[in-house]
């Protein structure tokens, strides 16, 4: 089986964007794959959580990951924290990784316009840490979007970078997961772009919301006046309800408000209130599991006990290889 890493930084609740955007195929590929699933906490350090929002969210996305589906009898959950070998390997990399090429990274001059005050090395040797992530357990593939694909094309050249400067081929070369026509994007509530936490709070439907908030946040879901004659090109606001009534409604609503809309008959307040009970019926099992899990610290600890075990398992085999291929061999 081929081995596969991904990560997701804990500076918030998942969403459906989340969901349907990398979750729901995790599920599927933890039966197919060699799969390694952490919650990156050493690279939310870079926007300086306080101890205890850090730990809540570390939790939270926990919890989460298990009552969206993830099995940790099938894949390895992990804390990246709990797993020291990452740094080391980040320490290693960052040893030939070249300023000029952290600085060209798109996401690195993205984040100095958007946080000039808070310009940290952590910031520039993001993609290093990301490399370890990935090449710590020597993954051939890494599920991400086209905002990542940089940072994996970087992995692949701080792998063979090792390779060649230490004549062996041991890392892989890691390539881009492809879902092909599985990949669902989600977009937002707030009429434009993609579902995501940095939208503000209304944005989102998270898989922990409560029915209420759910009905609230749709019922406010950007709209405009209705079309004005039959079959018109529906705006981007408009093309957004439907794509969200798309994956949570069955067919049959879907095509009756497609029609009202054709026919200038929408009803947007109708739709809404349709769609909004869609929604709640559609994350209803996550929200029940979320507070089942999340009222059993037990359970939580013992996935966590877990995943470290086997994360640290892979981890120190890699590190024990990389050290005497560098030549840190005991006396």
């Amino acid at each position: 089986m081929e081995t596969v890493v991904s990560g997701i930084r804990p500076t918030g609740n998942l969403h459906l964007g989340n969901y349907f955007g990398a979750l729901r195929n995790f599920i599927s590929m933890q039966n197919e794959h060699n799969c390694y699933f952490f919650i990156a906490d050493y690279h939310s350090l870079t926007t300086h959580p306080t101890p205890h929002d850090l730990h809540g969210n570390v939790r939270q996305i926990l919890v989460e990951y298990l009552a969206a589906g993830l099995d940790p009898e099938k894949s390895t959950l992990y804390i990246q924290s709990d797993v020291p070998e990452v740094v080391e390997l980040y320490l290693f990399l960052n040893m030939n990784a070249y300023i000029g090429e952290l600085e060209r990274c798109t996401s690195f001059k993205d984040k100095i316009r958007q946080q000039p005050e808070n310009v940290n090395s952590g910031l520039l040797t993001y993609p290093t840490l990301m490399a370890a992530d990935i090449l710590i357990h020597r993954a051939t593939k890494v599920p991400v979007g086209k905002d990542q694909e940089q940072h994996l094309e970087m992995t692949r050249t701080f792998g063979n970078r090792f390779n060649r400067l230490y004549n062996v081929d041991y890392f892989p070369e890691p390539q881009a997961f492809n879902f092909g026509n599985e990949l669902v994007k989600i977009p937002g509530l707030n009429g434009s772009g993609k579902m995501g936490k940095s939208e503000g709070e209304g944005n989102a439907i998270y898989l922990a919301d409560e029915p209420e908030a759910i009905r609230k946040k749709v019922m406010k879901a950007v709209t405009d006046a209705g079309p004005t004659e039959p079959n018109q090109a529906k705006p981007e606001a408009i093309q957004n309800i439907f794509q969200l009534m798309k994956v949570v409604s069955a067919p049959e609503t879907l095509a009756f408000f497609d029609e009202q809309y054709n026919t200038c008959q929408i009803r947007y307040g109708d739709m809404k209130k349709q769609l909004a009970q869609d929604m709640i019926a559609f994350t209803a099992p996550f929200y029940e599991r979320i507070k089942e899990i999340s009222s059993n610290e037990e359970y939580i600890s013992k996935v966590a006990r877990m995943g470290k075990e086997k994360a640290q398992e892979s981890a120190a085999k890699t590190i024990r290889d990389v050290r005497e291929i560098i030549g840190f061999k005991r006396f």
